[in-house]
């Protein structure tokens, strides 16, 4: 099993910024590949950003150029930077791991309002 803690939604202005973070814990393989994905009210749960343990990294064309991913190895967590957030990007997010096996985090809500 894999454990994921989110944390770091909350409400923003448009054109702020907020920084998610994910913790892993548990059986976590050496080669995965983590991710964000998330889900607005009456909408499919869609890819925002994956990294790979190798940092290679894949974004959603709506979010390239604002939102930057990343991840600490050593504590086996990933961030992802948003920028310049717009109301379209309300939405929870999602952490997932994926190795052979799959693993969702709890999701935190990311409200951009004025």
């Amino acid at each position: 099993q894999v454990q994921l803690v989110e944390s770091g939604g909350g409400l923003v202005q448009p054109g702020g910024s907020l920084r998610l973070s994910c913790a892993a814990s548990g059986n976590i393989v050496s080669i995965n590949t983590m991710g964000w994905y998330r889900q607005a009210p009456g909408k499919e749960r869609e890819l925002v950003a994956t990294i790979t343990s190798l940092s290679y990294t894949k974004y959603a064309d709506s979010v390239k150029g604002r939102f930057t991913i990343s991840r600490d190895a050593a504590k086996n967590t990933v961030y992802l930077q948003m920028s310049s957030l717009k109301p379209e990007d309300t939405a929870v997010y999602y952490c997932k791991y994926s190795d052979y096996r799959s693993y969702w985090g709890q999701g935190t809500q990311v409200t951009v309002s004025s």
